[in-house]
């Protein structure tokens, strides 16, 4: 989906693919792709007809070997190193209509409808992170010693770990709440998005808390904490930014409260 200037717009795709004869041909270019290097096949996210708004799009499976197909670098980011993220290129790739994803112009329905889903995994990898990090500064603070005594024995420290584990609890219950929405076909893309900016934005500050909690040995990358730390700053990003889901929300709001 995304492009060098596409983000959480889906609609301002720019990636293009025009119909000659029984096939498509595609021309753009996407950034930010998730395995991008490593990946046989790719599904891009394709404008097949400019005069269509948002019946305009269709899914296009762009296989490895398929001439104009090129990958750029393997992106340099300052968090999940292990995880491959590429740039792609296509220029006048040859695709036959038989690796049309569903119908042509229905691609951004099929993008919007799993949205959600994609949301809810954000949501429950940001509370995992962040009750799991928790758990080992909590354990930290009762090891670590300074002035005579363990630091967890101090009030401000006990304060902040109180803080932090009623937080995540909250949390807990909207993201098991959500998955059994998910699973029972009724979680909203409203209802995902607000668990999806709050929930994230919480894992940033539970980390950031932790790391300070930590003091120097945060910082150092062979602590989870620290490697926790870099890693846990795209969770606001991808997915859809923290301020596109409070739009989305807003929106609805705004559409209920004219009813």
């Amino acid at each position: 989906m995304t492009e060098p200037g596409t983000g959480s717009d889906l609609r301002g795709i720019r990636t293009s693919a025009r119909p000659d004869g029984e096939d498509w041909i595609l021309n753009g270019q996407k950034t930010f792709i998730s395995s991008g290097m490593m990946a046989d096949l790719v599904i891009v996210a394709a404008r097949t007809d400019p005069d269509a708004g948002s019946r305009g799009f269709s899914l296009l499976v762009v296989e490895r070997d398929m001439p104009g197909f090129t990958r750029g670098r393997k992106l340099d980011k300052i968090g999940l190193p292990a995880q491959d993220t590429a740039e792609l290129y296509f220029e006048d790739v040859r695709v036959p209509a038989d690796n049309v994803v569903g119908l042509p112009g229905t691609g951004l329905q099929q993008l919007m409808s799993h949205l959600p889903r994609e949301r809810l995994g954000v949501t429950a990898m940001a509370i995992a992170t962040s009750r799991a990090i928790f758990d080992l500064t909590r354990d930290y603070c009762f090891d670590r010693r300074a002035f005579g005594k363990p630091i967890g024995d101090f009030q401000h420290i006990r304060f902040e770990l109180a803080e932090m584990a009623t937080e995540i609890d909250v949390a807990e219950a909207y993201v098991d709440r959500s998955v059994r929405a998910y699973n029972a076909g009724e979680l909203t893309p409203v209802d995902a998005a607000k668990g999806k900016w709050f929930v994230s934005e919480l894992q940033k500050r539970v980390v950031d808390r932790c790391l300070q909690l930590h003091g120097g040995y945060g910082y150092m990358k062979e602590y989870p904490v620290g490697r926790a730390y870099v890693d846990t700053r795209i969770q606001t990003i991808y997915g859809g930014t923290t301020e596109i889901m409070k739009e989305l929300i807003g929106r609805d709001l705004a559409s209920k409260g004219r009813d």
